[in-house]
């Protein structure tokens, strides 16, 4: 079996922990990049919500990797089997490399259905209960670049004991050795890359034993699971990922799960983490949220937001909460256009942004949409939010670059101008 050549070149580690860089030769024809810190983008079954593939593809910034999930890969699997040609060619997509998670990072998934020999995924029909050689028929069948391999990530919750974490640390490893033997046995795999997954919960000591196991194994990255919004607070957070990744090679990437809002993505970044999932744009286009957070330290005009018009964005989230963890309610980085004080705001969504939405259409129109449920709120709002998210990436790269993190955070956090 070959395995994949991707190459990781950092080009700057800022204060030993944040990492600028690129992955070269990703994919399995290795004709792709990706710039890190990045985000991939999330997909339903390979479509972005809301969006066409042509939509798609006029916005800014789009990054070279494609999610899906095995969540919603599971209750297919037998039209893909008579198919044959892989998920790409299936959905159509093209010029992309292709990842797998297990779960969908924007969908609840409930708790307390894990054995020793399984996991379950949630679709549409409900749980879908899979082994070890169930979980790589359908990485055969799905035919991705890269994979998540199978885990037991079940440890996130406070009231979890230390005898569970630990024997969630043990089931990851030993389905990450099964799916490994399985990989290397499978011609359909070949060149597929393997991410091993970190568990552990809050406990530091399982999630170095972790980490320092999964490493010892032939995985081309790392998954970082069980920090997802609102499993524990940013400086428990900040301080296990420190450590973990401390415990991991340099030269592979680290995917954090579960970890969108801005000011969590800025607080990870600055702890070690290369890759992130793209599902809050769609989170805050589902709660009727325009996304208007600053992250302007070197304007560009096409994808940025002029400062002289952000320092007004707190007066469009009043309702936002920081600390919210419930994925339906507001955050204080958009603004909930179904409120009736947009109903007259004939401005764009944001000043100054480039996106297709921004230049040709109001606030006030977006809030008429919203609250008339025509389907096209949707397709505006998640133009707008993939474009405003994505750019904010790119963002994060140019503070890296310029030792501008600081005023990054200020920005983006709304706490003052140099």
């Amino acid at each position: 079996m070959a395995s994949s050549r991707m190459k990781l070149e950092l080009t700057r580690v800022v204060q030993g922990r944040g990492r600028l860089g690129l992955l070269k030769e990703i994919g399995r024809m290795e004709q792709h990049s990706l710039d890190i810190p990045g985000c991939l983008l999330y997909t339903h079954l390979g479509t972005v919500p809301h969006l066409t593939q042509d939509t798609l593809h006029t916005l800014c910034s789009l990054p070279t990797v494609t999610q899906v999930t095995l969540s919603n890969m599971a209750e297919h699997q037998e039209v893909l089997e008579e198919f044959k040609g892989g998920f790409k060619k299936f959905a159509g997509l093209h010029d992309t490399v292709l990842y797998c998670s297990l779960h969908d990072p924007a969908a609840h998934s409930p708790t307390g259905h894990t054995t020793n020999k399984t996991v379950s995924v949630w679709g549409s029909g409900g749980r879908i209960e899979l082994t070890v050689a169930k979980f790589m028929a359908l990485q055969k069948t799905v035919q991705p670049d890269w994979y998540q391999s199978m885990a037991d990530g079940e440890t996130w919750q406070t009231s979890i004991s230390r005898k569970r974490v630990r024997k969630s640390v043990d089931r990851t490893l030993a389905h990450l050795d099964e799916c490994l033997l399985l990989h290397q046995k499978s011609q359909e795999l070949d060149g597929v890359g393997v991410f091993g997954v970190v568990e552990g919960g809050d406990i530091l000591e399982e999630r170095l034993r972790s980490a320092r196991e999964t490493a010892k194994r032939p995985v081309v990255g790392f998954c970082l699971d069980g920090f997802q919004t609102g499993a524990m607070d940013q400086a428990l957070r900040s301080q296990l990922i420190t450590a973990v990744t401390k415990e991991l090679p340099e030269d592979k990437p680290r995917l954090l799960q579960g970890v969108g809002r801005p000011d969590e993505v800025l607080a990870c970044v600055e702890a070690g983490v290369d890759l992130f999932e793209g599902f809050f744009p769609f989170q805050a286009t589902e709660r009727g949220g325009a996304l208007c957070f600053s992250f302007d330290i070197a304007p560009d005009p096409e994808c940025t937001v002029p400062d002289e018009e952000q320092h007004t964005a707190g007066e469009t989230q009043p309702n936002g909460d920081l600390n919210c963890d419930d994925q339906t309610h507001m955050t204080r980085f958009e603004m909930n256009l179904k409120d009736k004080r947009y109903q007259d705001d004939f401005r764009p969504l944001v000043e100054g942004c480039g996106c297709y939405c921004c230049r040709n259409h109001q606030r006030a129109y977006v809030h008429h949409l919203l609250v008339t449920n025509e389907l096209l709120a949707g397709v505006l709002l998640m133009i707008h939010n993939t474009c405003h998210y994505h750019s904010f990436f790119r963002a994060i790269r140019e503070a890296l670059a310029n030792d501008k993190m600081d005023l990054l955070r200020r920005r983006v956090l709304g706490t003052g101008k140099e």
